[in-house]
């Protein structure tokens, strides 16, 4: 017991910590005047201990009255040392290393140590230790293991533990079958789970919650409903965990309905609304689209979170409402890493590259640490506008920073190289990446589609399928793109039709598109018309728009104005389509078609997208589209487009025309 040994004289300081008798830790006599045992007085000095200073001194004096031997004193010492808010696990360590034989109290003390500790994993060497022993572990062991196997996914550890159970006849202690269903649940096996959960002869309030929270988890809304409406019957009263549970199934289903059904079940059974119930209310009706249901919830709070602005924040962007969501971010007390994810992501999907890249920067000026979620969300913004530049920053700082370059944030590197034109990079990414998952091939496959290395596209799809990934429609996207983007027409028809054959894919839109456009391009649009009339689905505008990108190429009007028939029939308001076959009527030289095109688009109140272009100058991406005047030179560039229709005016009527179908192009 050499931890105490420097406490052997320190009698006057116990005096002053507990204020008892200072005769006490000095002799045993004062045991004896009041007929009473040492170790006695010592259980009691060790259930007053506050910190570890006084169950320091009050060892050194279980080691002076030579109690080393008493396996409860010392039992309550590791306790205090392992258990105790105040105490140190290294310490309880140590002790229990020095006892000879520990009983189960001293083990369960320190397995419950260390399965709250940041070394769980000693908590399942001990729980061996214990049985090799000879000790059989009871109802107060099992449940921390079983607590450690969640934390560390070890689902094989607890099934053995589940067996473990059932031979000492404790499985059915109710503290064990709760945890046993807490395991089941978080490896994804709710069968089992719920098999344990009807065998049950006895639930509390936590068996119920952690049935309702798993079947949650897995998005099982109906089963979770189900068994609420159960948990009612039965007479258990919901708490506020049971109904945060039911709010999250409604999230990730985003149904409004069941969602008000829970909040008014809040309201009329009068349950507490604390600030996690009403952030799961927000967040809920924030899922759903309510903007307004989510922006009451939201003003009713008396006392916001960062988690209450995040998610208010999202709200309003992950419904397209940019500007709002930009000014509740902004008026944030505190974000974290969430928050700034929440804004960057949302300007990504809107399609504002800059403004994410803009805001990646003041995050990187700020004390918060990027995380993956946020690298991911900005190379995405780089690969959009070929900003090669501050992607190539990007992977600088993951590399600097030891972060961990996980599956996803690989492939999202891969993405970015490639579509900022380095493929060369982004292979050798791909050929050191040590984890390939279907993304990862898909990535690859479709990074030489888009540089039109169709025959080494097909190659890569070969040896994906030696590697023994299966692939998926996304892959067979970028396959055929491939095919299409190198004019290889016989390797198109034959992945086109083992799609279906041989992987049991069903070719949907996107790949008919494909295949029509490869057809187009090589001019075999008689077969393209007779695939797109042999789909098993309407055709949309991307498949009648990549039959009319061919008939532009090969100057085919006639079939131009049969597929116009087929766009006013969809009722599609697509401008680009528009605009496109205005531009096959121009240059067959057809200009009344083109006044026609253009009276047809202002009538049908058909307005062309404002297109945006990148263009990269020494290093920084400039962002322009028509009548743009954002940029410091504006003026000189109108001054420049000025000056060249001024030297296009001695062309006469051609030019007047060609004024008129420019108008037509900047609607």
């Amino acid at each position: 017991m050499f931890v105490a040994l420097g406490y052997w004289t320190v009698g006057s300081r116990l005096k002053t910590s507990f204020h008892l008798p200072s005769s006490l830790y000095t002799t045993l006599s004062f045991a004896h005047e009041f007929k009473t045992p040492a170790h006695q007085f010592l259980h009691q000095l060790l259930d007053k201990c506050s910190s570890m200073a006084e169950l320091k001194q009050v060892h050194a004096q279980i080691i002076i009255h030579r109690l080393t031997a008493e396996s409860i004193t010392l039992g309550k010492l590791i306790a205090f040392c392992a258990v105790a808010g105040a105490g140190d696990l290294r310490y309880a360590q140590l002790v229990f290393d020095q006892v000879c034989e520990p009983n189960k109290f001293m083990y369960n003390s320190l397995i419950r140590g260390y399965s709250n500790s940041d070394d769980p994993l000693k908590s399942l060497l001990l729980h061996r230790k214990m049985t090799g022993s000879g000790l059989s572990p009871n109802q107060f062991t099992l449940p921390f293991i079983l607590k450690v196997c969640v934390g560390m996914a070890a689902h094989w550890e607890a099934v053995a533990v589940h067996g473990q159970g059932i031979k000492l006849g404790i499985g059915s202690q109710v503290c064990v079958q709760n945890g046993l269903i807490n395991v089941y649940v978080s490896s994804g096996l709710i069968r089992c789970a719920r098999r344990m959960f009807d065998d049950m002869s006895q639930r509390t309030l936590v068996t119920w919650n952690t049935m309702i929270g798993g079947y949650s988890k897995l998005g099982c809304w109906k089963e979770a409903f189900w068994l609420f409406r159960e948990m009612r019957e039965s007479g258990v009263k919901p708490d506020k965990f049971t109904l945060v549970n039911l709010l999250s199934v409604c999230s990730e289903s985003c149904d409004i309905d069941l969602g008000r059904y829970v909040h008014l079940y809040i309201e009329i059974t009068g349950v507490e609304i604390d600030q996690i119930m009403r952030n799961s209310l927000l967040d809920m009706y924030a899922k759903c689209g309510n903007l307004k249901s989510a922006q009451t919830v939201f003003d009713r709070m008396s006392d916001r979170n960062v988690v209450s602005w995040t998610s208010i924040v999202s709200a309003y962007a992950k419904n397209g409402f940019i500007k709002s969501a930009r000014e509740f971010f902004d008026n944030m007390p505190v974000k974290n890493v969430v928050s700034w994810n929440a804004m960057i992501s949302c300007y990504v999907r809107e399609g504002q590259f800059k403004e994410s890249l803009d805001l990646f920067h003041k995050l990187c000026s700020s004390k918060v640490v990027p995380d993956e979620a946020t690298l991911v969300s900005v190379l995405s913004a780089c690969s959009q506008i070929g900003d090669l530049v501050i992607g190539e920053e990007i992977h600088r700082y993951i590399c600097n920073s030891n972060i961990l370059l996980s599956t996803s944030l690989s492939n999202s590197l891969i993405d970015m190289y490639a579509k900022c034109g380095a493929l060369e990079t982004a292979m050798h990414l791909f050929l050191k990446s040590s984890e390939k998952n279907v993304v990862s091939w898909n990535v690859i496959i479709g990074a030489l589609a888009l540089h039109g290395c169709g025959l080494e596209a097909i190659r890569m799809f070969e040896e994906m399928q030696t590697s023994g990934i299966w692939p998926d429609k996304f892959t067979f996207t970028g396959l055929l793109s491939a095919c299409n983007h190198s004019g290889l027409v016989d390797k198109g028809r034959y992945y086109f039709d083992r799609m279906n054959s041989v992987y049991g894919i069903t070719p949907e839109l996107e790949h008919y598109a494909c295949m029509v456009d490869l057809f187009g391009r090589v001019g075999l649009l008689g077969e393209a018309t007779r695939l797109i009339g042999g789909m098993p689905m309407k055709p949309d505008v991307v498949v009648w728009g990549a039959l009319l990108g061919a008939c532009r190429i090969h100057g085919n009007v006639e079939m131009g104005k049969q597929i116009l028939k087929q766009l006013l029939e969809l009722e599609t308001h697509s401008s680009g389509l528009f605009v496109l076959l205005s531009n096959i009527f121009c240059e067959a030289q057809r200009w009344e078609d083109v006044k026609k095109m253009r009276k047809l688009m202002k009538d049908g109140g058909v307005i062309k997208s404002r297109a945006i272009s990148f263009i990269e100058i020494n290093g920084h991406v400039y962002e322009f589209m028509a009548d743009d005047h954002r940029n410091q030179l504006s003026s000189s560039i109108y001054y420049m487009l000025d000056q060249l229709t001024d030297h296009l005016r001695p062309l006469g009527p051609l030019c007047n025309l060609l004024n008129e179908y420019l108008d037509i192009d900047e609607m």
